[in-house]
């Protein structure tokens, strides 16, 4: 069975973005693009109409670049179970209002059954002090987390011992 992976925005927009000055964000820029490149192929990817809406927002020359890149992609549904575990996971993971969104892709990944979940955004989604939260909150609605990560941490080839 091939790992299923949901791409966050965030991936998206290091792809699609002009190459940066600042060291650590060209690093991940690189990384993303390795990734995107070399082990995108080793898995089925999703996308949802958020990451679709988030990618169309700001500039547009780079709304039309991130646009193309997952224009192919496969959408997960945002479903009524979606929004009701995204706002028990702002109260369970005591995540803040204004990382609504980001819920919302965990909760997008977890309820559809999601491997992995695909991001460079370290403060609400790929944190480890927030991962165990998550995992708690989906255990308790039923639902098996994601494994929540960056491009880095999913670099190597996944061996999945069914």
């Amino acid at each position: 069975m091939t790992p299923t992976v949901y791409i966050e925005t965030s991936i998206i927009s290091y792809l699609a973005a002009q190459p940066s000055r600042d060291l650590v964000t060209a690093a991940h820029q690189q990384i993303t693009y390795d990734w995107w490149r070399r082990r995108r192929s080793a898995f089925d990817l999703f996308v949802s109409q958020l990451v679709i809406d988030e990618a169309a927002a700001g500039d547009p020359d780079g709304a039309a670049r991130r646009s193309a890149l997952i224009a192919e992609l496969p959408l997960l549904d945002v479903t009524p179970a979606v929004t009701s575990f995204a706002a028990f996971l702002v109260e369970a993971a005591a995540l803040p209002v204004r990382a609504g969104a980001d819920a919302l892709h965990i909760a997008l990944a977890a309820v559809h059954g999601v491997d992995y979940l695909l991001t460079w955004n370290c403060a609400h989604i790929a944190n480890a002090g927030l991962r165990v939260l998550v995992e708690r909150a989906c255990a308790k609605q039923g639902y098996a987390a994601p494994t929540m990560c960056t491009p880095e941490e999913l670099m190597e080839e996944v061996r999945h011992d069914d």
